[in-house]
């Protein structure tokens, strides 16, 4: 379902909060600043998400950055140029640029942000998140 977001104050914090909430859920996962943003790391290492709550750069719109599988950046980007977009630095590894205002799917959110760490984390912690069929 979506959830209509007003960035700044509250709706800083709100997003704050989700992004956590997905992230931290995921195994051997932890949470620190990383060039004044807060970023998701697999065993404090390797990111794989980091939040602009409050833009970066020349995006002044809140937004996630995420690990993306091979082709996802093109596919999402081409699909939806208004939502997805290829960020500054790591858009060039394939990354993907999600905004954050408006309406957000916090159900896509969170499969965007597992993607993310299925391609960041060891086979061993994937592993975790797929039980065995």
């Amino acid at each position: 379902m979506g959830v209509a977001i007003v960035t700044g104050g509250r709706g800083a914090v709100e997003l704050l909060e989700r992004v956590r909430a997905i992230c931290l859920a995921l195994p051997e996962v932890t949470e620190r600043p990383s060039h004044g943003s807060p970023t998701w790391f697999v065993r404090d290492k390797s990111v794989f998400v980091t939040l602009h709550a409050d833009g970066h750069h020349q995006n002044d719109f809140p937004h996630l950055w995420c690990a993306a599988p091979t082709g996802a950046q093109a596919e999402l980007t081409a699909a939806d140029p208004a939502r997805f977009f290829r960020p500054p630095y790591v858009g060039g590894r394939g990354w993907v640029g999600v905004r954050l205002d408006g309406t957000v799917d916090w159900a896509e959110i969170d499969e965007l942000c597992r993607d993310a760490y299925r391609e960041i984390a060891p086979k061993r912690l994937v592993a975790l998140l797929d039980p065995p069929a």
